[in-house]
This record gives structure tokens, C-alpha cells and sequence, in this order.
């Protein structure tokens, strides 16, 4: 999403598999509405679709459901791999990858589409719009979404955000209230760099650069919301007992000012196809 490497540190990526089960369960899925947004752009047909940075198939599922033809995922940690095989073991069109999206070699196939959901900006800033060109077949769809949340109550944004700052805790979903994201795809005040628009538009190998926002408001009770956080980097790369203890005052603010976290969530899609 940026020309240098975003505000979460990059060797983060590997942490996720320490905490695959807990990803799976606790992470958000994506809305049907952005799956038909993304195959109604791509019109695929059967042409084959890559999937980077699978980790559980959140995205996986729902695209391999709504797939004509065949799906790759690369997933570069064995461990979300493992839970990814389980999850799509009822479409043998997905076929899996342990891999890391830059060391993946395509063979002599191009696809039609390449995804990525929330795993765009763990790939080396300096090389992914040319791995992107390089797999893609011309007129190839690139399709690149998030899923950002934010407190919808100032008073307990306020104080999971001291929270956060006690644990030197940067980059989590206190750190934005649900409303300073505004109306406009990709902005993400203090969240995870700016929206891959800014370098695809710099890059005369894409075309048709599409921008859209999709939100829902949840409600996440106290042991749901402290499953999510844990599934975070920031929280996931934490010692354990650093990790317990952020958690724990996380579950005091929450229980203090009611019963669990009123989030809006964000939906986040940008599009765009190699000429």
C-alpha cells in the first residue's frame, strides 16, 4: 500500500501462525457484496484466480464458493496453511501454496485475478506491483481489500487508547474512532499507510483504478473483542505476560463502561487491471 514500508513492522507477518486457531475464529469475514464487486469487475469466467497471503481462506471461502474456475493460494506460514486446507476442504478448486508471495514462482500460468485480503501490505513494498504485472494475464484483475474497525463510542475509544498507549500498544483499532475514518475509501487516519491508489496511479502498467467503501456497524462482546485483538500482530508479537496484562486492562475498560466494544466496520476495496 505504500512506496516504503508501512508503520507495522514487516517482520510481524510471521507471528500469525502462533495464533492461527484464534485468527480463524475470532477474525471477521468479508461481505458478499464486495465478493460480487470484485467477480462483476474481474469477469473471470473460468479463467484461474490467485489468492496472496491466504491465511485461514476468511476471503477464501466465500471466493472459492463463487468461482467458475480454479483458485491458488500462497500462504507463506505452514500453520495458517494448515487451518486454510481444513477450511476449503469442500472446494477442490482451491489448490494451496506454503509460500511467500515474493519466493512463489507461477509456472508458465497467468491468471485472471489476483486477490489479497488484509495481507497486501506485508508483501515487500519494493516488489509487489511487479510480482502483480508478472502473474497476471493482460487485462488481469488486481483486487486488493481491508477490513479496518473503529470504537464507535468516544468515551470508550478514549480510554481503550490510554490503554494502549500504557503498553506502548501503536496501530490497533483504538487508535482511530470509527468516525475519523470518514466517507472516503482508504482513509485510515494512523492505521496502515495510504491506499494503494497512490502508487498504482504512479504505475503505467494498470488502468481503471476503482476505489470503493462498504461499513456495517457490529457489537462484539467482551470475550469476542479480546479474541480479536489477540489476533493481531501488534498483540501477537507482545511476551505472553505483556500480552495478558494488556488484554486484561482492555476487559476492565470494556466491562467498566458497559457490555463489550459498538464497532463500525469498514470494508475497504481497491481495483484495478494490468494492461
Amino acid at each position: 500500500m505504500t512506496s516504503s514500508p508501512n508503520p507495522l513492522d514487516m517482520t510481524r507477518r510471521q507471528v500469525f501462525g502462533s495464533v492461527a486457531e484464534i485468527y480463524d475464529a475470532a477474525r471477521p469475514g468479508y461481505p458478499d457484496v464486495l465478493v460480487s464487486a470484485v467477480l462483476d469487475y474481474a469477469a473471470l469466467g473460468d479463467r484461474p484466480a490467485l489468492e496472496a497471503g491466504a491465511g485461514t481462506g476468511k476471503a477464501t471461502v466465500p471466493f472459492a464458493a463463487a468461482l467458475n474456475g480454479p483458485l491458488t493460494c500462497v500462504e507463506p506460514d505452514a500453520r495458517m496453511a494448515e487451518v486454510l486446507r481444513r477450511n476449503t476442504a469442500a472446494h477442490p478448486n482451491v489448490r494451496i501454496e506454503v509460500s511467500s508471495f515474493e519466493d512463489w514462482q507461477p509456472g508458465d500460468t497467468r491468471f485472471g485475478l489476483l486477490f489479497a485480503a488484509t495481507s497486501w501490505h506485508w508483501i515487500d513494498p519494493a516488489r509487489r506491483w511487479d510480482l502483480a504485472h508478472d502473474v497476471l494475464a493482460p487485462g488481469g484483475t488486481v483486487a486488493l481489500f481491508w477490513n479496518p474497525l473503529g470504537i464507535s463510542d468516544p468515551d470508550l475509544h478514549a480510554a481503550l487508547a490510554e490503554v494502549d498507549q500504557r503498553h506502548g500498544l501503536t496501530h490497533t483499532p483504538h487508535a482511530v474512532l470509527a468516525s475519523a475514518f470518514g466517507d472516503t475509501p482508504g482513509h485510515w487516519p494512523d492505521m496502515l499507510g495510504h491506499w494503494p491508489a497512490v502508487d498504482c496511479a504512479k504505475d503505467a502498467r494498470f488502468t481503471d483504478l476503482r476505489s470503493l467503501r462498504f461499513r456495517e456497524e457490529a457489537h462484539y462482546e467482551t470475550a469476542d473483542y479480546l479474541a480479536y485483538l489477540s489476533s493481531l500482530s501488534m498483540y501477537a508479537a507482545l511476551p505472553a505476560d505483556h500480552r495478558t496484562q494488556a488484554l486484561t486492562d482492555t476487559a476492565t475498560v470494556l466491562n467498566t463502561h458497559g457490555t463489550g466494544a459498538p464497532v463500525e466496520r469498514i470494508h475497504d476495496l481497491f481495483l484495478t487491471r494490468r494492461h
